[in-house]
């Protein structure tokens, strides 16, 4: 699980540039999450790694093209 959690943010912060307090809430809220998915049964390092990405881009909007700034035009 730690191993997940490592990869997660050494990931994140190479596609997001921000503050070190925000790395380290960022690291607190993703931990919370993949312990939880941990003690459901999910024990597959990659895919708490791909479900932890999936989770900080979608808490930061980046999963959302509008938020993104693409109009659709």
């Amino acid at each position: 699980m730690h191993t997940a959690i490592d990869r997660i943010m050494t990931t994140y912060d190479l596609m997001v540039n921000r503050s070190q307090a925000a790395s380290e809430e960022a690291r607190g809220k993703v931990t919370d999450y993949i312990t939880t998915l941990f003690e459901g049964g999910e024990k597959d390092p990659h895919r708490l790694t791909v479900y932890g990405l999936t989770y900080l881009r979608e808490l930061d909007g980046s999963n959302d093209p509008v938020k993104a700034g693409f109009s659709g035009l």
